[in-house]
């Protein structure tokens, strides 16, 4: 299969046409020349279309990393031979680190003010990654390594906040626990309709409207079929309601309806 019948196959529009042939730049570089190479810090729904890329060109060496286990966005690094899964993770020379700030507790910033004054120092949101807060006084922006020095040297206030910095270890991250609550419900056949209803508590028909209005993803890929089967471990997410997980499908009850065990985001 050629670049261009790949792309032809897995892009499902223009600006994702765009961000999956950069991406096989940099797959061809890792594998060619043997150079370490990473995409740009990825949504979900960007790392959900290049993953079908990589599956199509037939799963070559690759890593999605963002600091953490469970990073919503992440940078896919392609691995030449000769390198391991850790150097990327963790050594000096993976092309993640991360930063603290520290600034008076009563501050009470939020995701918006800190992003926005990473991005008012002239960073795009591509060189960010996730953007934590710990604990009260403090928060940790993962960000691709050469976008550090300028972070140091010039990253001073957020809002109105004098914000003091420092560069940390990946592994000091402290990501907040993540809560979930847990749904048991039947649906007469695992649809993506049935199952969304059942997952963020809303009616079959509510369901199905939101799914033809382009706000439902299965598997941060959008959905507009709601008569498309949902299986075990699938991610729905919807906007305005959240994110639930099919967690598991133990079989059917004794009324023959299909028996699901969901995982919601609260």
């Amino acid at each position: 299969m050629t670049k261009k019948e790949l792309l032809d196959r897995c892009a499902r529009s223009g600006e994702e046409r765009v961000l999956l042939a950069r991406t096989l730049d940099k797959l061809e570089l890792a594998q060619e020349r043997g150079v370490p190479a990473h995409t740009p810090f990825l949504f979900p729904g960007e790392q959900a279309a290049v993953a079908g890329l990589l599956d199509a060109w037939g799963r070559p060496r690759h890593l999605f990393w963002g600091g953490y286990p469970g990073a919503e966005r992440c940078v896919c690094a392609f691995l030449p031979d000769w390198q391991e899964e850790q150097s990327v993770c963790a050594g000096p020379e993976g092309p993640l680190t991360a930063l603290e700030a520290v600034y008076p507790d009563s501050a009470g910033l939020t995701h918006r003010d800190v992003l926005g004054a990473l991005m008012g120092l002239g960073l795009t949101r591509e060189k960010l990654g996730d953007i934590l807060f710990p604990g009260p006084g403090r928060c940790q922006v993962v960000a691709l390594r050469q976008a550090a020095p300028i972070l140091l040297s010039q990253w001073s206030q957020a809002g109105r906040w004098k914000v003091s910095l420092r560069e940390i270890d990946l592994g000091q991250l402290s990501p907040a626990p993540v809560q979930v609550r847990t749904i048991r419900d039947t649906v007469a056949t695992p649809r993506l309709d049935a199952v969304a209803a059942a997952g963020f508590s809303v009616s079959r028909a509510k369901a199905a409207g939101l799914i033809s209005a382009g706000k439902v993803s299965l598997n941060h890929r959008e959905c507009l079929k709601a008569d498309r089967l949902v299986q075990e471990g699938d991610v729905l997410t919807c906007r305005g309601l959240g994110k639930c997980v099919v967690k598991q499908v133990p079989g059917q009850s004794k009324k023959g309806r299909t028996m699901l065990v969901l995982e919601r985001y609260v």
